[in-house]
């Protein structure tokens, strides 16, 4: 499996076709979609390497879960270059397909069970509104291009039934996308899905999944339905904010480690929607910085939930009061999650910081002085929780000794590379804010050359 993505990691970065449209016009080959491939390779590897022993551990099936993997890794491969409605659509099934069963991976746990059912039943209902959503365009305007959408909403004489006719299928879209990226009001599914399938099934949904949608909303607010995204962000406005506000206050009253961390990815995506409700290129540079720096602190965060236990019970980290083992156990380990988690809470001169003083910058200037007053409020209470954790693990130390079992190779390189980089992104944060600010400007100047001449 790692050999499989590490020459798709190749393909993508070395692909002799760039700056054109494929298959029919179905897939768009760009230096956007490379770089999005490239973050969803990486991590993904890095989820394999960290749930190696745990599937032993759980006596996982090893080969049916990493095929399902890299099966619903080639769906977000192909959602993310899916330049049509119907190759977009195909590809979001064939992820979801594949997420479904993972969920319902451990066959002998009720819970995954329960999770499996829970998330197909939801998806297959947040799939038919987008659908539905997508029929309408269709209906309304006879096109399936994104490219053709876009030169249609600009150049064409403004008929008000289409418009509204547009407007009503893009809300039907943008609900069952919101499902998918675990935002308010649609984020019920999200702690049940987490805490009941397995945690390396549960740290591939935390991430991998939803770069891919939103570097489909990219491709929908910024390209095909651009002029009328004037209309998309209020709903953008209202969910980033109520993702913001349930994802700290739902996180304040967990005692479970996977839920806690679940009500922070909720959190976390209200702040990645803030950015594209701004409406300019600035706000979608800042949220994928955001992006960027989101995945390698979700990547520790389960990289410890997997590898720490107790070397003679076997059992793992799954409350809150289990951490308070690991000062007298593994204080290196105490430590990079002291930093984990103060990158998370926004502490400086750490790079979750940054990434959120970067939204914050980008909706001053769009004038959103209200949003930002509010979101940073509610960043001081979100403070509240990640800083317990920190206390559990160095103030309320447990006076029994417990051997913990040694990390392996794979997870301990994990962990030391990204701390590193959470701590010393402040002294060099270039290579970073200017390589994704070169790629996003592909979408705004040179794709629109693509389809005009």
């Amino acid at each position: 499996s790692l050999e499989v993505l590490f020459f798709l990691g190749l393909l993508t970065s070395y692909n002799p076709l760039t700056y054109t449209l494929t298959f029919n016009d179905l897939l768009i080959l760009d230096e956007f979609s490379s770089f999005i491939k490239t973050i969803i390779i990486l991590t993904t590897a890095c989820t394999i390497l960290i749930s190696i022993k745990y599937n032993h551990f759980e006596r996982i099936n090893a080969f049916e879960s990493i095929i399902l993997l890299l099966l619903a890794v080639t769906g977000i491969l192909l959602l993310i270059s899916s330049f049509n409605l119907i190759s977009i659509y195909l590809a979001i099934e064939l992820q979801s397909f594949c997420l479904y069963i993972l969920a319902a991976l451990n066959r002998t746990s009720e819970f995954s069970t329960e999770a499996g059912l829970k998330y197909f039943v939801l998806g297959a209902f947040s799939s038919g509104l987008l659908l539905f959503g997508l029929s309408l365009i269709y209906g309304f305007t006879g096109i399936l291009n994104l490219g053709d959408l876009f030169q249609f909403l600009c150049v064409s004489p403004y008929n008000l039934y289409i418009i509204n006719g547009i407007n009503l299928a893009s809300l039907f879209i943008l609900v069952g996308l919101l499902f998918k990226l675990s935002a308010v009001p649609f984020h019920l599914w999200a702690p049940d899905i987490y805490e009941g399938a397995p945690t390396t099934i549960t740290a591939f949904f935390a991430s991998v999944p939803k770069i891919g949608i939103l570097a489909l909303l990219t491709r929908f607010a910024y390209l095909g339905f651009y002029d009328i995204f004037f209309s998309w962000q209020e709903l953008f406005v209202i969910s980033s904010i109520c993702s913001i506000l349930l994802g700290t206050f739902g996180a304040l009253m967990q005692l479970k480690l996977k839920r806690l961390l679940a009500y922070s990815a909720i959190g976390h995506m209200g702040f990645m929607l803030m950015g594209f409700s701004c409406g300019c290129f600035e706000g979608i540079h800042a949220t994928f910085v955001y992006i960027v720096l989101y995945m390698m602190m979700a990547v520790i965060s389960f990289t410890f939930l997997l590898g720490i236990y107790q070397k003679k019970k076997l059992t793992r980290l799954n409350y809150l009061k289990d951490l308070t083992i690991l000062t007298n156990s593994n204080p290196l380990i105490a430590l990079s999650i002291a930093f984990t988690f103060f990158s998370m809470a926004g502490i400086p001169p750490l790079a979750g910081f940054f990434s959120k003083m970067f939204l914050f910058i980008v909706a001053i200037q769009s004038s959103m002085y209200t949003i930002a007053i509010i979101v940073v409020l509610t960043s001081v209470v979100s403070c509240f929780y990640y800083i317990r954790v920190i206390k559990l693990v160095f103030f309320d130390t447990s006076y029994l000794w417990v051997t913990l079992v040694r990390l392996d190779r794979e997870k301990s390189i994990i962990v030391s590379v990204i701390t590193t980089f959470l701590i010393c992104f402040a002294i060099y944060p270039l290579p970073i804010v200017y390589g994704v600010q070169n790629v996003l400007y592909f979408i705004v100047r040179n794709q629109f050359d693509l389809f005009y001449t």
